[in-house]
């Protein structure tokens, strides 16, 4: 690089850094003064109380007294340069912008503040905001303006973009993102129209001005897999490779297993071992071993891959692990937590290769009861690798390899899992489809994921694992204070939510405990009652969002899905982060360690959950993403759906048949003029009184499809089935 290039880097790294104090400091007086609202603060007590210290910092803290004098909500004192709030009450929070036309900030009060968009100061989705709240309402929200942004949320953006003679506009793919972005014709970078490119802002307009932005990398053309593809990793900040230096860092490691190795472990190599994943995993991170003892007794291990045996704390590979803290798995590709090397080599588990793993040993009598545990490392030696298809098979037929053991432990799996419900578990089994694509990544076809024993099987011996290794944990002191470790928890579910959730499943006849000590056996019952029945699908979907969701935490809190006192992730090292946070800790404990400071342990949580929401999201917009193409080609078949969501804007319907979402908007809906009913999750004619409600069949075919932004549009084909009125 040459002395120009690093003089420029470094006066941009300065004037960033200085940029970013400047918001700090107006923040935190901004923060300070709505705190205390009825008091007035001088320069000197702003400074002191910041413990600002440069000359600069000081300056830059008076220039913003002076300014806040001006913006009609301080006001000055004796000529001083003071501030006291003298307006509308001001909270910090994230917008949510839900419409074109309207945003709401979460600012974790029980009611979102509702903002035009024309009042968001160039804020967008996801930015943290100051918002100052009217008076006045919005239906049932406050309602307010944004006065500050207080931190962006990205400066990079996806979408395709139109090249004009003079300019170039770049449409955001996110749905969220309302504003299109202006490119200079010097900031295109030989993008040509119909790219899918990403766009760094520049330069963030206010009012009805556009931001400016530059691209910065092009995908590809809009509506190829790849491009579209790559866009989702872009927009939700995925990696799309490992650096060198994690790669290398990968490749050094010795894959020989020693001597002394060994006999540092519990050897599980004689004993019958298998493993059951799906048909097109690659990594084998779970193995079940399985013996008969001579009491009668079963000794059933839950051998897990060893991967930090492999990957050193603070390591480039650990840092990068962290920082991913979950495998992304993608409609056609999986973006891996670790290098492949790692996750489809060294550690994971195939059949007829010697193998390092961390276990939880049971001994279990044939009723299902645990009467004895074990924690440590081992070495095993899988003997099969089965796909749930074929264990499956031998489950139905009793016939094939190791047909003995499957049944047996499938039987104990039963009665585990029955147990659980007894005492309290809920049990959603929500339909996740797949999708089998051509050559050219094309969607074909729309299928539904079936569970069965197989699936079931597993599941209920890593829930075992995962529940008895909280459990040790937490139990096993050895001073006076509590071992720090990373629980997987799920409060309560809110109980206003609750009740607005029963009163609406009252609609379709079925009636609901809410006691908190009766929730979950009531919503079993509820679940078990809606069973094959239309509204099945809307009351699973509204039941989940009715719940609390799971997390991340070093607090012990329990898990309300599963009835668990006691719940971490210790099964999936191979593509969750958290999982070798459970093991390093577990080994610390187990080799009489002192407990670890819990502030750096939640932080780390924190992040975790964080990174897990981001996946999550990441997914859900790669499959709605194939079921917009595979739309696509559907257009004026009619389909029945029942109707999912009702906002202001519009309804929601899932099709049946493909389990894709579409919308039919207010603006198609032509017959009369809709409004509103927030509490009783539906829309009423104001002349008609026609009512569409959550859970309502319909019959619709497909308007439009648009795969940037992966939304179907639909229209009614005929009139509302069962009719109401009011």
């Amino acid at each position: 690089m040459s002395k120009k290039k690093k003089k420029e880097v470094r006066t941009k790294k300065k004037e960033k850094k200085q940029k970013g104090q400047v918001v700090r400091i107006r923040s935190a007086i901004k923060s300070m003064i709505n705190e205390q609202p009825d008091r007035t603060f001088t320069l000197k007590q702003v400074v002191r109380k910041l413990g600002l210290k440069k000359k600069e910092d000081i300056k830059k803290a008076g220039q913003y007294l002076d300014e806040l004098q001006g913006d009609g909500h301080f006001v000055e004192e004796e000529g001083r340069s003071t501030a006291r709030r003298t307006g509308p009450e001001e909270l910090q929070g994230v917008v949510d912008h839900v419409s074109s036309r309207f945003a709401y900030i979460n600012v974790g009060t029980e009611k979102d503040i509702y903002v035009k968009t024309g009042d968001l100061r160039s804020a967008v989705d996801g930015d943290t905001v100051l918002v100052s709240v009217f008076k006045s309402k919005h239906g049932e929200h406050p309602e307010g303006r944004v006065t500050e942004i207080v931190k962006r949320s990205r400066n990079r953006f996806v979408g395709k973009i139109e090249v004009s003679k003079n300019f170039a506009f770049v449409v955001a793919d996110a749905r969220k993102i309302h504003q299109d972005f202006f490119v200079y014709p010097e900031n295109i970078n030989g993008a040509v129209n119909g790219d899918k490119v990403i766009v760094e802002v520049v330069n963030w307009a206010e009012a009805d001005k556009k931001p400016e932005a530059k691209v910065v990398e092009i995908l590809g053309k809009a509506g190829e897999n790849e491009a579209e593809i790559h866009s989702i990793m872009a927009e939700f900040d995925l990696p799309f490779r490992f650096s060198e230096s994690v790669e290398k860092e990968a490749s050094k490691i010795d894959e020989g297993i020693t001597k002394e190795e060994i006999k540092n472990r519990r050897d599980f190599r004689d004993t019958t071992t298998f493993t059951i994943d799906p048909l097109d995993a690659k990594d084998f991170d779970d193995a079940l071993s399985f013996k008969k003892l001579d009491n009668g007794n079963y000794e059933i291990g839950v051998h897990i891959a060893d991967v930090t045996h492999y990957v050193r704390m603070n390591s480039a590979l650990d840092k990068e692990a962290f920082d991913r803290a979950t495998s992304v798995y993608l409609v056609d590709r999986t973006i891996p937590m670790l290098p492949e090397r790692l996750s489809n080599g060294l550690c994971s588990l195939r059949p007829n290769e010697d193998k390092l793993t961390f276990a939880a040993v049971f001994e279990m009598t044939d009723k299902g009861k645990v009467v004895d545990e074990w924690y440590g490392r081992t070495i095993i030696h899988s003997d099969k690798r089965f796909t749930y298809e074929e264990a499956q098979e031998v489950l139905e037929s009793g016939l094939g390899p190791f047909a003995e053991e499957l049944t047996i432990l499938n039987d104990l799996a039963k009665k585990l899992r029955k147990e659980r419900f007894s005492k309290g578990a809920v049990n959603f089994e929500t339909t996740e489809v797949k999708f089998k694509l051509d050559e050219k990544g094309r969607p074909l076809a729309v299928i539904p994921k079936v569970r069965k024993d197989a699936h079931k099987l597993i599941e209920e011996f890593m829930l075992l694992a995962n529940k008895y290794v909280a459990t040790f944990v937490y139990n096993y002191k050895k001073g006076k204070d509590k071992n720090t470790f990373v629980y997987r928890i799920h409060d309560f579910p809110d109980p206003d939510k609750v009740k607005d959730f029963a009163v609406f499943a009252k609609q379709f006849g079925h009636r609901m405990n809410v006691e908190e000590e009766s929730i979950s056996r009531s919503l079993n019952k509820l679940m078990e009652s809606i069973e094959g029945k239309p509204e099945q699908n809307v009351l699973e979907q509204l039941a989940i969002r009715t719940m609390a969701k799971a997390k991340y935490s070093t607090d012990v809190k329990g898990h309300f899905g599963l009835a668990f006192k006691h719940y971490t992730h210790f099964t999936s090292p191979i593509r969750r982060y958290p999982d070798m946070m459970v093991h390093r800790l577990l080994q610390h404990y187990l080799d009489e360690g002192k407990p670890v400071s819990k502030t750096e342990y939640e932080e780390r949580c924190v992040h975790s959950s964080e990174r897990e929401k981001r996946a999550a999201d990441a997914e859900r917009a790669s499959i709605k993403y194939k079921q917009v193409e595979f739309m696509t080609y559907a257009e004026n078949k009619v389909y029945e759906g029942l109707i999912s969501g009702v906002t202001e804007w519009g309804i929601y319907v899932e099709i049946i048949e493909t389990k894709c979402e579409g919308m039919i908007r207010m603006s198609d809906m032509n017959d009369d003029f809709y409004e509103y009913d927030e509490k009783r999750y539906r829309i009423v004619g104001r002349r008609t009184k026609k009512v569409f409600t959550l859970g309502d069949k319909v019959s619709v075919r497909v308007k439009k499809t648009d795969i940037d932004r992966r939304l179907i549009d639909l229209v009614f084909a005929e009139k509302k089935f069962n009719q109401e009125e009011e």
